[in-house]
């Protein structure tokens, strides 16, 4: 049996029952010990409200003494969150065990443990009971659970979008060999509307240079000009390319591309603007600037962090080092401080709900992220 640590008088923790519980997105599993590390019971229950109850009433029949219960979550602001919520709100004291906290005290069992939701639930229990007094209390937020949701679905749309441009790519390098030539961002609105109206040659068939600049023009809010209209028909003039077989299969799949990517882009400014409602209402002040909302004020600290000094040091040499990092691997200065804002995003958010400040990692090196 380990050796139960010091940090709480041992009266204290001869009080309380400690529940450890291992959570799942199905099932979660309950171990309960006391303060010598002696097994009580178990239970796993499905994870909804409904059944939350028998938790407590496990737990009840187990502590005979009618001691205070103490509940260890291991991460009870993922699959555990609706449980943490459950147990504060009838009065329960719960903490929130880290991972790697929880592994480490099930580790000190040695041959008796064995790698299952039990002997996880009770290696939660145990590192309870050793760390009752340095744990955290568990404080599911809405708020920022909410804002932690709008994140994960940003990161999760961007890296849809970036699949879905690359397979653009593929089909525009064989329907317009210098499409580069037209557009400097093939993903743009102004883009997107002329491969949607021109997914082949074919279609521009006639098409003057007033007459192409007379659609575009409303599309990019006047920023199309005349010179613009007579370099994209001039280049796919020059470019030569013959009508292929089956070429309106293609013309299907760049279509439907195109459709994937307006209505990602749809929900990215839907998802922005909600950001932006979520970052205002807790605190976030960079938005109260005229004119710039979240994502703006995350491109702008990305680019300052990226930044040398006057002594031609850098500003943050762990978000240096990250852009050195893209660079080398082929992305541009924009691309590379695009991957940077995303990061910064989620730090922010980190941030805002654990109420810390920014704490710079330790590098060995500018060159370096530790």
């Amino acid at each position: 049996m380990p050796n139960i640590e010091i940090g709480v008088d041992s009266m204290v923790k001869e009080n309380f029952i400690y529940v450890g519980i291992d959570l799942h997105k199905e099932t979660h599993t309950a171990v309960m010990i006391d303060c010598y590390n002696q097994k009580l019971g178990e239970i796993t229950f499905p994870n909804r409200p409904a059944d939350f109850p028998k938790l407590v009433t496990k737990v009840k029949k187990c502590n005979t003494d009618g001691k205070e219960v103490v509940y260890g979550l291991e991460n009870a602001y993922g699959y555990g969150r609706a449980l943490a919520v459950w147990l504060i709100d009838k009065g329960y004291l719960v903490k929130d065990v880290n991972t790697a906290i929880s592994h480490r005290q099930a580790k000190h069992r040695g041959a008796m443990y064995r790698k299952s939701d039990s002997d996880d639930a009770e290696g939660i229990a145990l590192a309870t009971l050793n760390m009752l007094d340095k744990l955290p209390d568990a404080c599911p937020n809405d708020a920022y659970w909410s804002l932690g949701q709008l994140v994960h679905r940003r990161d999760n749309i961007m890296k849809q979008r970036t699949r879905l441009v690359n397979q653009l790519h593929e089909q525009l390098c064989i329907a317009y060999p210098s499409y580069k030539q037209f557009f400097n961002d093939i993903s743009r609105p102004t883009a997107l509307y002329f491969w949607e109206h021109y997914p082949s040659r074919k279609y521009l068939k006639g098409k003057s240079v007033e007459d192409l600049r007379a659609e575009l023009v409303p599309v990019s809010h006047n920023k199309c000009s005349t010179k613009t209209c007579e370099k994209i028909l001039d280049a796919v003039a020059s470019d030569k390319v013959k009508n292929n077989a089956y070429q309106d299969a293609r013309d299907m799949v760049t279509l439907s591309i195109v459709s994937d990517l307006q209505h990602y882009d749809s929900q990215l400014t839907e998802v922005d603007k909600m950001l932006e409602q979520m970052y205002k209402m807790l605190g976030c002040t960079l938005t109260t600037i005229p004119g710039v909302n979240v994502i703006t004020a995350v491109k702008i600290l990305a680019i300052k962090m990226v930044q040398l000094s006057s002594k031609g040091t850098p500003r943050n040499p762990v978000v240096r080092a990250c852009y050195e990092k893209r660079k080398a691997e082929g992305k541009t200065s924009q691309q590379a401080l695009i991957c940077i804002s995303r990061r910064l995003i989620s730090i922010i958010y980190g941030m805002l709900k654990n109420g810390t400040e920014y704490r710079m990692p330790v590098v060995e090196n500018a060159g370096e992220n530790r």
